[in-house]
């Protein structure tokens, strides 16, 4: 499968978080729409308002569209733009994380919960306490510790807070100064909170020192994934405005991580989300491009492609344009 293919014709969905449920692969993206909101660096024109989920029986597959499991309105404390999502399994439960702007146009994390992966889930009153920014991504490490992993900047809020607290001036770094790290919390017993306060997860150049702000063809900008390959962890991301998706390395879940490469080249459209996950010995990149819509950068539509590790543990680059 050296050739991506996309996933679904009947409606243009983004950022999509793919997981092996029950011998299926699991999909869980953001639904765009057209609502008319104008384009601005505050990622306004993504005004999503519910989550659908699709299944998978293999790759090659055709997709079920399970429906619409979770919409705005049934969220009592958000306000708008429901972004970015992932799910994850413990003790039969399925626990949605999802990132949407409360009443006060802050972006919080929240949490709803399902009997099943395909939904319905079911929101919690309120949002995870302490929780900022947006993008989770739910990690299981093998020892049955929970992790999240969240952030972004610009539209995402993330340069609003230094130490998990909103300050002033909400400004970025400058170019020669660090670049604002991702988080990573562990998930208390119950998956409804964070176990503790959340961690800065630092992403180092080869010579150990932390990337700066100003190598956005490096530094994070949204759009968190973590997956475990030869006991490594590899913790990969957007860079955003320079279009990319790379990965870092560790060898624990809170890092730090050393950069390692680009796993996607730029694709149609301002940026692009992804996952990747095992299904049946393969390995798969989950992501999106905006050709069906004709390059509008807020109608995306999600696809897949094999991924391939060299002899050294290395990802493969895939080529956003001709793959």
């Amino acid at each position: 499968m050296n050739k991506s293919r996309y996933l679904f014709a009947g409606d243009y969905m983004a950022d999509p978080s793919a997981h092996v449920f029950e011998n299926k692969i699991y999909i869980y993206p953001s639904h765009d729409r057209e609502s008319g909101m104008p384009e601005n660096d505050n990622g306004d024109h993504f005004d999503m308002q519910d989550y659908h989920v699709f299944s998978l029986e293999d790759s090659h597959a055709e997709v079920v569209d399970h429906g619409k499991v979770l919409d705005l309105k049934d969220i009592p404390w958000a306000g708008r733009q429901l972004w970015d999502s992932d799910v994850t399994e413990k003790n039969g439960k399925y626990y949605m994380y999802f990132s949407t702007k409360d009443k006060n146009d802050i972006f919080r994390l929240g949490v709803a919960i399902a009997d099943h992966p395909y939904g319905p889930f079911v929101p919690q009153d309120n949002p995870i306490k302490g929780s900022y920014s947006i993008d989770p991504c739910a990690f299981k490490d093998e020892d049955g510790t929970y992790y999240l992993y969240f952030g972004g900047i610009w539209g995402g809020q993330l340069q609003f807070y230094r130490n998990n607290k909103i300050v002033s001036p909400n400004e970025l770094p400058q170019p020669d100064e660090p670049a604002l790290s991702p988080k990573v919390v562990r998930m208390s017993a119950d998956m409804l909170e964070f176990a503790e306060q959340p961690h800065d997860l630092v992403i180092l150049d080869k010579d150990g020192k932390p990337l700066k702000h100003g190598d956005t063809e490096k530094r994070f900008f949204e759009a968190s994934w973590m997956h475990k390959y030869q006991d490594k962890y590899y913790f990969s991301y957007s860079t955003g405005d320079s279009h990319l998706i790379c990965y870092a390395m560790g060898d624990n879940p809170y890092g730090p991580f050393t950069y390692q490469g680009v796993i996607l080249s730029p694709v149609v459209g301002w940026t692009t989300h992804h996952s990747i996950l095992k299904f049946k010995d393969k390995w798969y990149l989950f992501y999106h491009d905006s050709v069906p819509s004709g390059g509008k950068t807020w109608l995306r539509s999600m696809k897949v492609i094999e991924l391939e590790y060299d002899e050294n543990g290395c990802i493969k680059p895939i080529d956003g344009l001709t793959s």
